[in-house]
């Protein structure tokens, strides 16, 4: 009989269909916070009145904001924006943008605690991974400043604890993780997403549809996890249709948003996710490659290899039947979605070619997630049948 522990986290609430500058106000009274800090995205700053919106609301609770958080959250602007937070007294983090601008606020906290105030500083507190796969996971203080989120995106980190930050001296994406990094609450508010870029929507749909099939297809998934991740599926493939045939559809955003909240339970529960990840960390970071970009790449990839094996293939088959094509092949399967979504199915059509499969292979050999792919990967030559599979 298999056993387990189902890990819960720190977050209070999920709050959804509801007005982001209301909701917002509404938290900070209800945390009994008095100097808020705004933490957003350039464009959703700069193009449109939502984060003024939100100013408004919070009246003498607003603190000030810090605008661009560059992709793939890198240290500098990141610390920049945390000696931001700092002399405007911050007591509350109020995130209002894309994954990078989450992940940001998670490091911030990070900064805020320890006192750091220069990006070298942050080598102490990142999670290191060797090349046979042995991490080191540093002892963080549990933050005293938090983090409440309203994402634009469908990436999905408001719900992990875990926060992603590259290091621009090294072009590598490294890991911060404490169980008080994930926010305090998540305003799922669709209307905002409007202004959110087509491919952006679209491809970080497919990363959130990534996070749930690579968490069916781990070995150390469970029935809880199970059920939210097919159901993820469902309303993600549903309303990522639904928003690409009609942007204005509100109900088919707010399916979206749920399923990418869904799409998280396992990884929040503590389900290693695999290569897929693994190495659209490495791309992004590395090459520069949009993390939602990086799925629709590598995840039919990866699911096709994984099948090359016959033991993993049964936990594919209730991945295409979630999908509506039961008895297909999973990685053809979210191939044809992807493709339906007028994404990049290939690592040539993102600009990445075989002159850095060298390096992208060896970076992607220091992130834990690539030793709990569901097939072993059994060091570089592995990884560069699957980069070579993808290109």
């Amino acid at each position: 009989m298999r056993g387990g522990v189902i890990r819960f986290s720190e977050m209070e609430q999920v709050i959804f269909g509801q007005a982001a500058a209301d909701a917002v106000k509404a938290e900070a009274q209800r945390l009994d916070k008095q100097k808020v800090f705004l933490l957003v995205g350039k464009t959703m700053n700069d193009t449109t009145d939502e984060v003024d919106r939100v100013a408004a609301a919070l009246g003498d609770r607003y603190a000030g904001r810090f605008a661009g958080i560059p992709p793939h959250t890198p240290r500098d602007k990141v610390v920049e924006a945390a000696n931001a937070a700092r002399a405007a007294g911050a007591d509350l983090l109020v995130t209002f943008g894309g994954g990078s601008v989450t992940d940001a606020g998670k490091v911030m906290q990070v900064c805020l605690e320890h006192g750091v105030t220069d990006m070298a500083e942050l080598d102490d507190y990142c999670i290191g991974t060797t090349d046979d796969g042995k991490v080191t996971m540093p002892d963080l203080r549990p933050a005293t400043v938090r983090q409440i989120t309203v994402p634009t995106t469908l990436s999905g980190g408001e719900f992990n604890p875990l926060g992603g930050c590259t290091d621009p001296r090294i072009k590598v994406k490294q890991g911060y993780r404490h169980p008080s990094l994930v926010p305090q609450s998540v305003i799922l508010d669709p209307a905002p997403t409007v202004h959110t870029p087509e491919w952006v929507w679209l491809s970080t749909g497919i990363r959130a549809v990534d996070h749930a099939v690579e968490a069916i297809c781990s070995p150390q998934t469970n029935a809880y996890c199970d059920g939210a991740s097919l159901h993820a599926l469902r309303l993600l493939s549903s309303g990522l249709a639904r928003v690409k045939a009609d942007p204005t559809d509100m109900e088919g955003r707010l399916e979206c948003l749920q399923g990418t909240w869904l799409s998280m339970t396992a990884v929040t529960a503590g389900v290693p996710m695999g290569a897929s990840h693994a190495i659209g960390h490495i791309l992004g970071g590395t090459c520069d490659v949009p993390h939602g970009y990086t799925s629709c790449i590598m995840l039919p990839t990866v699911l096709r290899w994984n099948a090359e094996e016959d033991a993993h293939r049964e936990r594919q088959k209730i991945i295409a039947e979630a999908l509506g094509q039961p008895g297909a092949a999973a990685g053809d399967v979210l191939h044809e979605l992807i493709d339906g979504l007028g994404l990049p199915r290939s690592l040539s059509a993102v600009g990445v070619g075989p002159d850095q499969f060298d390096v992208v292979a060896k970076n992607s050999l220091h992130d834990r997630w690539l030793h709990t792919n569901p097939r072993k990967v059994n060091g570089l030559d592995d990884v560069m049948t699957l980069l070579n599979m993808a290109a």
